[in-house]
């Protein structure tokens, strides 16, 4: 009897709780990870950094057409130059002073004013207008470098720890090999090529992007096959090898799907650490040469020009700027995506 005085008061619980008229909706896993992330705010900060970048960047010439990326101010200006010479007449110092006035053309390092928002450079280009076609350069640079990583090693990844012995041992070795190369040496060797064979310099930066896609794809190949090893035990592996499943259906659909998770963190992160290497060989020459622009390429001025690192902060600080608001966006980014994607952590 007071069993079943239980069993009613459990039911009357439950309908209480649940009304009959409403139904209880599952979110779906993809819901939920998009929840989970847009819940951290440092998440948010930074997709909200990164697409500000994107929208400065892209639609910013534009609605700005009033300098080009290579035109340079002719616009001119005087400098005068004062010089002083002391002679010495029957015992009595006399001073001449001579005024020497000198046109130039260009208008460069020229202060913010309205016709020019964060002033002009040493060569008289339009900082703001660089600043907004080198973030061009940066993020497509970097998103397609890092596109061909994960490509690469996602594809020699999956091989190597699908199936394992001589191809798995043959893979990891490249892998080794490419690792150990020395990569600012060897750019050097590279951009010295590019130099004596007169490619157009807004494309060198591609190039080198190529080559370092090609020592970069390791790291990636090795999470990959990391996964897929694990992976490839489980049950569902199991029945599809009954059922009679292609390799290649095997590798890519069941296999490469449950290791995205970890492949879209590392991809976000990556986007950071490519801006930083392509700001990098900007810095160093090696990368986009003038008149075309990159971040790396405005604040490589300060190497060889002290007075434009003491006494013009405009012509250089906002390029450091960016790429310290694109790294950092790129970073939160992906801190947000591995705490979403992470089963573990709590709903």
């Amino acid at each position: 009897m007071s069993e079943n005085i239980n069993n009613e008061a459990l039911d009357e619980a439950l309908q209480n709780e649940v009304p009959h008229d409403k139904t209880v909706r599952l979110m779906s896993p993809t819901r939920m990870v998009v929840r989970r992330f847009f819940r951290s705010k440092l998440s948010v900060v930074g997709l909200v950094m990164v697409i500000g970048l994107f929208i400065f960047s892209f639609l910013g010439p534009v609605f700005y057409t009033q300098w080009g990326e290579i035109e340079l101010d002719e616009s001119g200006k005087t400098e005068y130059s004062v010089s002083s010479t002391t002679y010495e007449v029957n015992g009595q110092e006399y001073t001449v002073r001579q005024t020497t006035e000198k046109y130039l053309k260009d208008n460069f390092l020229a202060p913010p004013s309205a016709e020019h928002i964060l002033g002009t450079d040493n060569e008289g280009y339009d900082v703001f207008v660089r600043l907004m076609y080198g973030g061009r350069i940066s993020l497509i640079v970097s998103f397609i470098a890092v596109f061909l990583i994960t490509i690469l090693g996602v594809i020699l990844g999956g091989i190597a720890g699908y199936f394992g012995g001589a191809i798995d041992n043959a893979i990891m070795r490249l892998c080794d090999v490419l690792i150990c190369l020395p990569g600012i040496p060897i750019l050097l060797i590279i951009s010295t090529i590019l130099d004596a064979s007169g490619i157009d310099a807004k494309y060198r930066i591609y190039l080198l992007m190529i080559y370092l896609t090609f020592i970069s794809w390791p790291g990636t190949a090795r999470l990959v096959r990391g996964q897929i090893l694990s992976l490839r035990e489980q049950e569902y592996m199991v029945a599809a090898e009954a059922m009679g499943f292609s390799t290649s259906r095997k590798i890519f659909k069941h296999l490469v799907p449950n290791v995205m998770p970890q492949l879209i963190v590392q991809m976000s992160l990556s986007l950071g650490s490519m801006i930083l290497y392509e700001a990098t060989l900007s810095y160093l020459n090696l990368g986009v040469k003038a008149p075309y622009a990159a971040w790396g390429t405005m604040i490589n001025i300060i190497s060889t020009n002290q007075d434009v690192l003491q006494n013009h902060l405009n012509v250089w600080v906002p390029a450091g700027i960016c790429i310290v608001i694109a790294v950092l966006g790129f970073n939160f980014i992906g801190d947000g995506l591995r705490d979403a994607l992470d089963p573990k952590a709590r709903r």
